[in-house]
């Protein structure tokens, strides 16, 4: 099997011949840039000082080139927009540096200038006009968001104040996927892990919308979790615009990408906390299943592409609903939170969904663990989500900042155990 067939293989409940691995195909599945220089170094694959592509400026992480897929035995390539999540293009890059002196490469219109406090700013469409939308602490490693919610007239809220950004896909957005997904299909034997904007119905992480100048609507975290209870009807009106938007952009961008697509990202709402889920199953099902059943279910009926949930928490007792909801796939498969035991999920719903994830833990196990801790949970979730098939190796989410090298060592040398 090659990279794609393997990870085919593994999203159809198939048994394969190596390990499935992905790293970098998404960006719940990445490695922070300054992990990555770490990495490079240690492999031997560049000269001291050589900076690493930042593809993720929200979370900082680290572009996963074609040799360090290879060094480390990963089976994805992300196919991905030319956009930010704070609005200006990706295209452009210069030479930046995070504070610990890890040098990186950032797009131009990357805010440089700090706070006298050392916090870095950023600007939504990199216009430092606007109101600042993202802040990265002193001695930080990745941005916040900033809250910007205008007041709040109850009389005078409008749904489509929070529809500014669904809409048609530009054309030269699409032509991008359409090339971009044609180099990585013929140049290269890896699945390709789609991601497309508006398919995810309240990801916390867009309600504030650092990428637009001035965002009008609901855009407070706590007053949106509050809006699905106290103005349904307000939220409704805004999934079901988003839904119809989705389902029209997904036929342009199938006609421009096709097959080549294995898995696309179609959920990064977080329906769990640590303890379980934030929401009951019947607020699920109710508010947010119908919406999601619309997008999957036309990618089901439309393409063969499969359809990937990232949800963080625990949220054990929604995933008969998920799996209604046409889910294919669960990502991180957080193994740490309440309900959350890998024997139990494989146990449970290993035929109906796909485990891309639960590896090893990021909060605890390879921040703070030894090497020979790591190796051992790693070697037990696989052997545990990879029984009979049906599982793709990742992180519990991205590998962060901070992480000791000799355990990010430890976890790859592990892998390649299974490989």
């Amino acid at each position: 099997m090659n990279s794609r067939k393997r990870i085919e293989a593994a999203c159809n409940h198939k048994t394969t011949d190596k390990l499935p691995v992905d790293f970098g195909g998404g960006f719940q599945t990445g490695i922070h840039a300054s992990i990555v220089y770490q990495i490079r170094q240690r492999l031997g694959l560049d000269q001291p000082g050589t900076p690493v592509k930042v593809v993720d400026v929200y979370q900082m992480l680290g572009e996963i080139t074609p040799d360090l897929k290879e060094a480390l035995g990963i089976d994805t390539t992300c196919l991905s927009g030319t956009g930010t999540m704070f609005g200006f293009p990706a295209v452009d890059i210069k030479e930046w540096c995070l504070h610990d002196g890890t040098p990186v490469l950032v797009p131009v219109d990357f805010n440089t200038e700090h706070e006298p406090n050392g916090d870095l700013l950023q600007y939504p469409e990199g216009d430092r006009s606007a109101a600042a939308s993202g802040r990265m602490p002193a001695k930080g490693y990745f941005f916040d968001a900033i809250l910007r919610q205008e007041p709040i007239i109850e009389e005078s809220l409008d749904p489509k104040d929070n529809m500014e950004e669904f809409g048609p896909l530009e054309e030269d957005e699409l032509d991008h996927y359409a090339r971009l997904a044609e180099r990585l299909y013929e140049e290269t034997e890896k699945a390709l892990f789609c991601t497309f904007s508006g398919l995810t119905f309240g990801d916390i992480a867009l309600v504030p919308a650092p990428f637009l100048k001035k965002p009008k609507g609901i855009r407070d975290i706590e007053e949106w979790y509050i809006s699905t209870v106290t103005r349904p009807d307000y939220i409704e009106t805004v999934f079901e615009f988003q839904a119809e938007a989705a389902k029209e952009n997904l036929a342009r961008l199938y006609q421009a990408v096709g097959d080549s697509v294995t898995v696309i990202q179609t959920n990064g709402t977080d329906f769990g906390t640590q303890n379980g889920p934030f929401c009951s199953p019947d607020t699920y099902r109710d508010l947010y299943l119908p919406y999601q059943k619309k997008v999957n279910g036309w990618i089901h009926a439309n393409t063969p592409w499969k359809t990937l949930m990232h949800c963080c928490g625990g949220i054990e007792p929604l995933l008969p609903s998920i799996i209604d909801a046409e889910f294919d796939i669960l990502n991180p498969v957080q193994c740490s939170a309440a309900g959350m035991d890998p024997r139990l999920l494989k146990k449970e719903y290993g035929k109906a969904l796909v485990f891309w994830g639960g590896g090893v833990d990021t909060q605890h196990t390879l921040p703070f663990g030894r090497p020979r801790e790591i190796r051992n949970e790693v070697r037990e979730r696989i052997e545990i989500l990879g029984r009979d098939g049906g599982f793709v190796f990742s992180t519990i989410h991205n590998i962060v900042a901070g992480c000791p090298i000799e355990n990010v060592m430890a976890l790859f040398d592990t892998i390649r155990e299974y490989r």
